[in-house]
């Protein structure tokens, strides 16, 4: 453990230190606990609860589909009384064991340093157990089913909310490809404005989807008066009769009912950004009535004029509200999805500091905002899928049969790494870290199961997105160690180097030269060249290794440390939490604080650039040798992500086999 993996410019990423100190505990100056938890929690109901909350456009409705064997290209069906009741207790039910218990009360508490999120449960794991290979592919499988929802959310959302226009006007009911393309062209918009950044946006975001949630409540509230009875959904014993009395298609109709639910790995994920309390708060006060309430109206709509079964949200609102709302649930589901998208720019510049991702290049899109990224070719290769996806399915309930396997294999992956977390992190015994998550163990796996049955209506989706990405994590991850394993056999120790030198000294120059290297206790072999052919010493000699810990930040007085080898020639340690994007000459500067005379414009920053060809034997196949090799060349030049001036950098080139 402790093995640190190429930082250099070969194209691999930092791994984290296992033998890192323990994180302290949650609400550091660093996180928003300590700013107004009303105003965080405005932020969290705009950012976190976007997904979720725009989920009653279309989860009862295909629920009920789910239930009655009618839906997309069939004819409306009449549902019984007690069918929809029992439908109407399972999603209630759905919310509050899973979203409410699991992560708002349990996983929450899982946090690192403030953090969460799948990634933060494998950092966390990662420093009791050790980086042991069933975990970080616990982590690469989470990480790669939310990539799955990432592209399956935008494309869902934004086509149930222009599918109201249906309703507006009998133009789009028979020009059904006019929604097609005002969604594509909202979306093509959505993603052209990423590299602007957020953050004015984002204002914005919290005040909306508020109004957003007080609308949906007061429709649901509004309505529930139309057949009480609905109120009896309340009762968990329904939910539970539902299954008995329908056995038949119980299993069918949980594949729908987790629509309900989609968006709850949110709530963890993006608790660094807002604290845990205000997200707690904005879900107990607002959120969770608001999705009942409007549930609970539908629902009793339904009952008291079952015609209305064919879309039963855009129906509870009278005619003179029908295209506002439109245009509010329009807007509700841009700024879903623009959740989702900032979700999967932290989620991979996570995974490339944790070393199971390429190096690609972060952007920084505000000057205040650390989180406020933006990645390039993240965005595009989004983009693309995502406008695939609606060009295919065309309606949000074809696209909802791929939906539910990504968000539950995410939260089943989760609850697994909860259960190691809660026994080695929290100390607790075994047998009542499983006895506590057992429950949400079954209830997920029984979701998932459901929605594999639709695997070939649309399931198979992110089920080969997730695949692949699993695939080239761990050739990448696979591929980084044969390296690693090749290149020490042929590597010198650095202190056999540095008696060498002392012993015979060749010709010094003046300045500081940086030696960036994955291992401090070999020579690089930028330095080994420039001994080799240009036959020059500086006066100073840094070599330099960058960490990532497991941890989300790093605090300055942690950042840097120095180790004097022999006169003239230092070791320095450079170290970054997770989510941090490391600024290598901002982190030397702190070596002045160290005694350390450090003049970046006299600085000459020596990186070996590695051209890796295929070997005739190797660890890996032919065919994840060519991945791993395509994934090398194009990963982004260390010196941008390292954020080296390009004036300050000499590159030597070297040829390896992998």
């Amino acid at each position: 453990m402790g093995q640190i993996t190429p930082a250099t410019a070969e194209p691999t990423a930092p791994v984290p230190d296992a033998h890192a100190p323990a994180p302290k505990p949650a609400g550091h100056s660093h996180h928003p606990e300590a700013h107004s938890v009303t105003a965080l929690a405005l932020g969290a109901i705009g950012v976190v609860y976007g997904d979720i909350g725009t989920s009653p456009l279309y989860a009862l409705r295909e629920t009920v589909n789910a239930a009655t064997g009618s839906g997309e290209g069939r004819e409306a069906a009449a549902v019984a009384p007690e069918v929809l009741i029992g439908v109407i207790s399972l999603i209630l039910w759905s919310l509050i064991l899973i979203v409410t218990v699991k992560y708002v009360m349990i996983l929450m508490r899982a946090d690192n340093n403030g953090e969460g999120g799948t990634l933060t449960l494998v950092a966390l794991a990662h420093r009791v157990v050790g980086r042991r290979l069933p975990v970080l592919i616990l982590g690469m499988a989470g990480s790669a089913l939310f990539f799955g929802d990432a592209v399956i959310t935008p494309a869902i959302s934004v086509l149930s909310a222009v599918e109201g226009l249906k309703l507006v006007t009998p133009v789009f009911e028979k020009n059904p490809n006019y929604i097609i393309w005002i969604s594509v062209v909202i979306l093509l918009v959505l993603f052209g404005v990423q590299s602007r950044g957020t953050a004015r946006v984002a204002a914005w975001f919290g005040p909306i989807t508020l109004v957003w949630f007080l609308v949906i409540g007061a429709l649901g509230l509004w309505h529930i008066f139309d057949d009480p009875r609905v109120l009896a959904a309340i009762n968990p014993w329904r939910s539970v009769r539902f299954f008995v009395d329908h056995p038949g298609v119980s299993l069918v109709v949980l594949g729908s009912v987790c629509l309900a639910v989609t968006g709850a790995e949110a709530l963890y994920a993006d608790m660094g950004h807002f604290g845990r309390k205000p997200i707690q708060a904005a879900w107990a006060t607002v959120v969770f009535p608001a999705l009942a309430l409007n549930y609970l109206g539908q629902g009793a709509l339904i009952l008291s004029n079952p015609t209305t079964i064919d879309d039963p949200f855009y129906k509870m609102a009278p005619d003179w509200f029908l295209l506002p709302l439109v245009i509010l649930a329009t807007a509700a589901t841009i700024i879903a999805s623009q959740a989702v998208i900032t979700g999967a720019f932290s989620l991979t510049q996570q995974a490339i500091q944790l070393g199971i991702l390429p190096r690609l290049e972060i952007r920084h899109t505000s000057e205040t905002q650390h989180g406020q990224i933006y990645m390039p070719r993240v965005n595009s290769i989004l983009r693309v899928v995502v406008i695939a996806l609606v060009l295919v399915f065309q309606t949000s309930s074809s696209l909802a049969h791929a939906y539910g396997i990504s968000v539950f294999g995410t939260m089943t992956v989760t609850t697994v790494l909860a259960i190691v977390v809660i026994w080695k992190v929290w100390k607790w015994k075994w047998w009542t870290a499983a006895l506590l998550m057992a429950p949400f163990v079954i209830i997920e796996f029984a979701f998932l199961s459901a929605n594999l049955l639709k695997f070939f209506q649309g399931g198979f989706v992110p089920v080969l997105f997730a695949v692949g990405l699993i695939f080239l994590m761990t050739t990448w991850v696979k591929g980084n160690r044969i390296l690693f394993a090749k290149t020490r056999k042929a590597d010198v120790p650095l202190v056999e180097l540095v008696g060498m030198l002392a012993k015979s000294p060749p010709h010094k120059v003046s300045g500081t030269a940086v030696f960036l290297t994955s291992d401090p206790e070999t020579a690089p072999t930028a330095l080994l060249h420039n001994l080799k052919h240009n036959k020059v010493l500086h006066e100073k000699n840094v070599v330099l290794t960058i960490k990532t810990t497991d941890t989300p930040r790093v605090p300055d007085g942690e950042r840097i440390s120095i180790e004097p080898i022999s006169e003239g020639f230092w070791r320095v340690k450079l170290t970054f939490g997770y989510m941090e994007s490391p600024n290598v000459p901002r982190g030397l500067a702190a070596l002045r604080k160290q005694g350390f005379k450090f003049d970046i414009m006299s600085t000459s920053f020596f990186l070996s650039r590695r051209a890796i060809r295929p070997a005739a034997q190797s660890g890996m196949s032919l065919t994840r040798d060519k991945m791993f090799i395509a994934l090398a060349r194009n990963a982004t030049d260390a010196t941008d992500f390292f954020q080296i001036p390009t004036g300050r950098v000499v590159e030597v080139g070297t040829q390896v086999t992998v």
